[in-house]
């Protein structure tokens, strides 16, 4: 199956607006903050953009049932909104016109699709993946090299602290590495 995202119906949002990915993970907090902000600033409306996948039983054509589309979309709609609404607490009034797209397929692929004619793109990063010196998630990165709009990148206060903590951790090592051979080219010195 193909990994580029499939439209689902819903209104088009289309025009001047900031689109922002939301996932509910602590990067996407941030991002929809920043996306609110700036579209209040720009007096856009924000589109949220949610990607969904079918589960991993429907891809199998022995698979026994089917996958219910508006089902799956419905519950990637709610979620968003729960998200939503829990970052509009804490966001000063006045809030921008906020459309939720959902969208079945990849993050990035969706996010990218529905950016087109965007004045912002606006994606939360997770931080490093599993590579310290990577600063971007794959969907970010995927998103700055190929979105046709801006792009801003927002990492959350969570993964600040986690970055912190690992290049503490990773400086702690680098210190006893020095050390380490600091004692062993003294140990090996002995004069004639």
């Amino acid at each position: 199956m193909s990994e580029q995202a499939e439209r689902v119906d819903r209104p088009q949002a289309g025009g001047p607006r900031v689109v922002v990915g939301v996932d509910g993970s602590a990067g996407a907090r941030a991002a929809l903050r920043f996306a609110i902000e700036d579209a209040v600033r720009r007096d856009v409306p924000v589109e949220a953009v949610i990607a969904h996948r079918p589960p991993e039983a429907w891809m199998d054509f022995d698979a026994l049932g089917g996958f219910d589309q508006e089902r799956a979309e419905a519950d990637a709609v709610q979620r968003a909104e729960t998200l939503i609404a829990e970052v509009l607490r804490d966001v000063p009034e006045p809030h921008p016109v906020i459309h939720v797209t959902a969208v079945l397929g990849a993050a990035a692929d969706a996010l990218i699709r529905e950016s087109a004619g965007a004045d912002l793109l606006v994606v939360g990063s997770r931080g490093h993946g599993g590579f310290s010196s990577m600063l971007l998630g794959s969907t970010s990165m995927h998103c700055a090299l190929h979105a046709p709009c801006p792009v801003t990148v927002v990492h959350s206060p969570e993964s600040h602290r986690e970055r912190l903590h690992l290049r503490r951790r990773q400086g702690g090592e680098q210190v006893r590495a020095r050390r380490r051979r600091f004692r062993g080219a003294t140990a090996d010195f002995s004069g004639p």
